[in-house]
């Protein structure tokens, strides 16, 4: 059993590590090359996320994806850098908008430069990613269009909130469908589709992406709160201080309207105070990781990932299925 990537699959067949640690190789080299530019600053500052690293989560479910098809196809590796240079991207707007200090486990980049700079490079980023779509054809087009407008939509319901009568948890569920699932979702679509594979395949690889990467991103939650920046390559309790739910804030609050508890609804209060302050924000940290709230948080992110599992049941037993459910247990590995 072999440790892949950073984001730590294990892969137990010799030709099934070789093809995945190649084509993740070949992503890096495409990734550093879609950066560069003929003035310096620009490639200096599109480059930054890149070589801090990262799991590379969606470029290795494009590669695992392939193996269905032809995963030497010519397409497989570009639409693996599209859907990485998308992510990218997003996390420079990201950063902007949660004023974050830490990505990676280094300065952001709004934080090194200012925002102007952040938010243009991420717009470099997105350019690029559409120039190498284009030889992609325009089915592959269209995939990502549609796909990055689910993204940008549910940033924008995010940033509006759940509307009158509409669940809290619900609202933030279509949220994360959309800001996290939707280009998950592509990256086991292009793979599959790149490599030829039949469409059954196809749609089996779309669905087990959006899935996946709903529990991916509950992990995340997860560990905006329970982790340290060590673990998780940012600031401890972004959204917490942002005040931007998540998960395990909303199952509090779900949890005060219906059981109306004393030490509940002060948790709550102090949640809604000014998390700004370093004291009262280390105190909720504290105090959340501490509550049912976040064990909860747990049990949901561990739900979404079987049924990612449980979507792959028509693909045939091989390695590289072996791989997808491996991929699963990670994700929830991650969230404790």
């Amino acid at each position: 059993m072999t440790v892949v990537g950073p984001f730590g699959l294990s892969v137990r067949d010799q030709a099934l590590e070789a093809d995945v640690q190649a084509g993740l190789a070949a992503v890096e080299e495409g990734l550093l090359e879609a950066t560069k530019s003929e003035v310096p600053f620009i490639t200096e500052a599109a480059q930054h996320l890149v070589r801090a690293g990262g799991k590379r989560f969606r470029p290795l479910l494009v590669t695992l994806a392939a193996q269905f098809g032809d995963p030497y196809a010519p397409g497989v590796v570009p639409s693996a850098v599209v859907v990485e240079l998308t992510h990218l991207a997003t996390l420079y707007h990201d950063d902007v908008m949660d004023e974050a200090e830490v990505r990676r486990g280094v300065e952001s980049a709004n934080s090194r430069w200012d925002n102007s700079v952040a938010v243009l490079t991420g717009d470099f980023l997105f350019a690029r990613a559409s120039h190498i779509l284009a030889d992609l054809g325009p089915e592959a087009v269209r995939i990502q269009a549609e796909a990055f407008e689910r993204l940008v939509t549910g940033q924008i319901l995010e940033t509006a909130g759940p509307r009158d009568g509409r669940d809290p948890v619900e609202h933030y569920l279509d949220v994360i469908s959309g800001k996290t699932g939707s280009l998950i979702a592509v990256s086991g679509r292009f793979g599959a589709m790149m490599s030829g594979a039949d469409e059954t395949v196809v749609d089996v690889l779309t669905q087990y992406g959006e899935r996946l990467g709903v529990a991916f991103q509950l992990a995340d939650d997860v560990l905006d709160i329970a982790s340290d920046s060590r673990e998780s390559g940012k600031t401890p309790g972004t959204d917490l201080r942002e005040g931007i739910p998540t998960l395990p804030v909303l199952l509090l609050r779900e949890r005060v309207a219906r059981l109306g508890l004393a030490e509940d609804i002060a948790l709550c209060e102090l949640l809604d105070s000014d998390l700004t302050d370093d004291a009262r924000h280390q105190e909720a940290l504290h105090r959340l990781r501490a509550h049912p709230a976040l064990e909860q948080a747990r049990r949901d992110t561990v739900r979404y990932a079987q049924e990612a599992r449980a979507t792959l049941a028509p693909l045939p037993e091989c390695d590289a299925k072996a791989a997808l459910v491996e991929l699963c247990d990670a994700v929830v590995h991650r969230a404790g």
